[in-house]
């Protein structure tokens, strides 16, 4: 599973995630791509599901590019614990993710199958995507 080795700060704070990205919205690697059409926060889990569900459709077959790392800690409090008390431990890590984002390239494979395995991948996360090419 993806997480960081090292941040700058344990606990961070929430944060908003307003308007589009003007980072990572082209191919560069791949031919075929996977690209965000929503706001959301995609969790270390969620993107080793979705890499999984690649893997093992492509069955050693073609390239896989994750061209996203969950870098920001998501803190919570137990269940049940009462007002107060400070901030809880934290839970996961996640990628803060904003319409037009490139998530996932792949390389070697005929259109037909990319389609296929980027539509399992989808169904894992949060977010609407849609599959783009060169």
């Amino acid at each position: 599973m993806f997480y960081p080795k090292k941040v700058k700060h344990r606990k961070w704070q929430k944060g908003r995630s307003k308007g589009i990205e003007n980072r990572g919205t082209e191919l560069v690697f791949g031919s075929f791509g996977l690209k965000s059409l929503g706001t959301r926060w995609v969790s270390a889990r969620q993107i080793e599901a979705c890499r999984h569900a690649i893997i093992r459709y492509l069955k050693k077959g073609g390239k896989l590019w994750i061209r996203i790392f969950p870098y920001k800690p998501i803190s919570r409090k137990g269940i049940e614990v009462p007002m107060g008390g400070g901030k809880g431990s934290v839970e996961f890590y996640a990628y803060p993710v904003k319409p037009g984002r490139i998530l996932f390239e792949l390389e070697g494979i005929s259109e037909a199958e990319a389609i296929e395995a980027f539509l399992k991948a989808a169904n894992k996360l949060p977010v609407k995507t849609k599959f783009i090419k060169k």
